[in-house]
């Protein structure tokens, strides 16, 4: 599993939009623009406290549609899937020659393919 930070990232990449406008701003402006509570705070007139408060209960709604749907973890499976794949492609690729050797260098491709 990813650490924190990138946890944090992907559970917003994948379900940010399922925040309410404000829980998905606040937590953009501080983890993803690094502002503090404070100057998030003073810029929208509230407290540190109110600030904290949305963003923890934004990352608990992001964190338990992670626990529900595991959309983030199937994704980091598959990336280390296709990255087991490819190093047993270029394996393959060293090892042969002729026809085996260019079904290798197309596997690889749609290997490519996947990780977008």
């Amino acid at each position: 599993m990813p650490d924190e930070t990138v946890l944090r990232t992907m559970l917003f990449d994948f379900y940010g939009e399922l925040l309410t406008e404000k829980q998905r701003e606040y937590f953009d402006l501080h983890y993803n623009d690094d502002l503090s509570l404070s100057e998030i705070a003073e810029t929208e007139g509230i407290s540190r406290q109110a600030v904290w408060d949305i963003i923890r209960r934004a990352e608990a709604s992001l964190r338990e549609i992670e626990r529900k749907t595991g959309l983030v973890r199937r994704y980091g499976a598959q990336r280390e899937t296709v990255a087991a794949i490819e190093a047993r492609l270029k394996r393959l690729e060293s090892e042969t020659d002729g026809e085996t050797r260019a079904l290798a260098r197309e596997i690889a491709a749609l290997t490519q393919e996947l990780k977008g």
